[in-house]
């Protein structure tokens, strides 16, 4: 009678275990975004070619891992390289992210982020300085476990000898997330 109790408590224990729902799950991410800039050669009436008014200015990858919380919630530490070639300026900005899953449907969710940590200049010309960000995003649901982001993020990179000793940007991203 011993064994069969032991049996059904152990049956029980494990399907308890394996029924519950799941607090959360790790991801991966990735994503290149770009930004746009007025073409400081522009002029409005010349017959000159300098271009068209506004131009890509910068570019920017980021790759990341997290976890997210009951698909609501999600933190994140992320790594990236930015480059603005209008200014020469390269950066390697580290930060922790918070994304917060706004709306949530069939698995697309329409999301905000934001974004704090340290950006690393490799040049002397620039020291090093903090990075913000914000930003506001789609996330489309894809076949497995893949998903494909749309996003658009404000960024403000501390740089000293800029105006104001800041960078500011916003940018425009194609990514995805692994999970």
């Amino acid at each position: 009678m011993k064994k069969i109790v032991i049996v059904f408590a152990v049956l029980f224990i494990f399907n308890k275990i394996n029924s519950q729902e799941k607090l959360g799950r790790p991801f991966f991410t990735s994503d290149i975004n770009f930004t746009l800039g007025i073409n400081e050669d522009y002029q409005i009436g010349s017959d000159d070619d300098n271009g068209p008014f506004i131009v890509p200015a910068a570019l920017f990858f980021r790759v990341g891992v997290g976890y997210e919380f009951k698909k609501r919630v999600a933190i994140a530490f992320n790594s990236g390289y930015d480059f603005h070639w209008n200014y020469d300026v390269d950066a390697f900005p580290t930060y922790g992210s918070l994304k917060y899953n706004i709306t949530e449907k069939d698995g697309d969710a329409f999301f905000t982020e934001v974004r704090y940590g340290k950006m690393w200049t490799p040049s002397s010309k620039y020291p090093d300085g903090n990075y913000y960000g914000i930003g506001l995003g789609f996330q489309i649901e894809g076949e497995k476990r893949w998903n494909t982001i749309f996003r658009i993020d404000y960024h403000r990179k501390g740089i000293a000898g800029f105006e104001n000793d800041r960078l500011d940007s916003i940018s425009f991203g194609l990514g995805f997330s692994f999970f």
